[in-house]
């Protein structure tokens, strides 16, 4: 690893290569990208005022989860999940339970 020069700290790497270089980062990285790629599959299936209110979540030994804006935005999503784990079924993510997370609000 390179010095940065006129010190002893290594020089900055580009994101890229830092993911690239590390074992835990790019696991992160495809996670990340499949949890996008889920969501992709599924955005057709929501009406478009919902599909705002919702973000990929994160993806975990028990499936993957969406990230609804508010408690009833994951009532109408827990009433859409028969369709959208078929859809995913339908993309290839056999088994793929979806679950469904509110975010929680900041404080501020």
């Amino acid at each position: 690893m390179a010095l940065h020069p006129n010190s002893t700290l290594p020089a900055a790497q580009p994101i890229g290569e830092a993911l690239a270089n590390s074992a835990p980062l790019a696991r992160l990285q495809a996670l990340l990208r499949d949890s996008n790629a889920r969501f992709e599959a599924i955005r057709p299936l929501l009406p478009v005022p919902l599909a705002t209110e919702v973000r990929p979540g994160p993806i975990g030994e028990d499936g993957w989860a969406l990230i609804a804006s508010s408690p009833s935005v994951a009532a109408k999503l827990r009433q859409l999940l028969p369709r959208l784990e078929a859809a995913l079924q339908q993309h290839g993510w056999q088994g793929s339970g979806i679950r469904i997370r509110v975010q929680s609000k900041r404080s501020d």
